[in-house]
């Protein structure tokens, strides 16, 4: 046949049984058992971002994350310097909440309601969230849609709020004479 090579090299691997215990729950001959490890507490995750500083300083990018549990336990990178994403995403929050009457006005101290400015800083945490989708630590991304979420609510629970003072200032102000034109 053409294209068809005639050598037949025999192929040969070894199956080795790494299995610890027999069939019957016994300890195999020629095993050790590891005792168990520790638990981790916080000197090994000094020693991980210790060793995660020097595999960053060598160009080598962070595994990815599987475990939930670790990535709520670790620590958001960078999060103490004032220029960080989480420090701006805090101004922006607190921007909104002032703007929402959550807390008072960073600058007079006063609590104050201002629909239109809060959902302009809602907007751009949602524009925010948008455009870094997918390049966030999983504690950041986390952390933005929480703040979403919290100052959302706070938005539409303002919203209703003034939506029923209008309706019970109006219904003040007119009577059924008014509507019937009977004054």
């Amino acid at each position: 046949m053409i294209g068809h090579e005639e050598n037949h090299e025999e192929v040969s691997f070894k199956i080795t049984d790494r299995r610890k215990f027999n069939a019957d729950g016994s300890v195999r001959e020629g095993v050790s058992l590891d005792e168990p490890k520790p638990e981790p507490g916080p000197e090994p995750k000094m020693r991980m971002a210790a060793a995660s500083a020097k595999a960053e300083d060598a160009g080598i990018p962070d595994p990815p994350f599987h475990d939930e549990a670790d990535i709520e336990d670790e620590e958001i990178p960078g999060a103490e310097d004032p220029a960080s994403f989480v420090n701006f995403l805090s101004t922006l929050a607190t921007n909104a909440a002032a703007s929402l009457g959550a807390v008072p006005h960073p600058g007079t101290g006063q609590r104050s309601v201002d629909l239109d400015t809060g959902k302009y800083w809602l907007d751009v945490l949602g524009m925010i969230r948008d455009k870094t989708a997918g390049n966030l630590h999983p504690q950041e991304q986390r952390l933005l849609e929480g703040l979403l979420a919290d100052l959302r609510m706070q938005y539409v629970t303002m919203v209703r709020a003034t939506e029923e003072k209008l309706k019970a200032q109006a219904a003040k102000k007119f009577s059924g004479a008014d509507i019937l034109g009977k004054k």
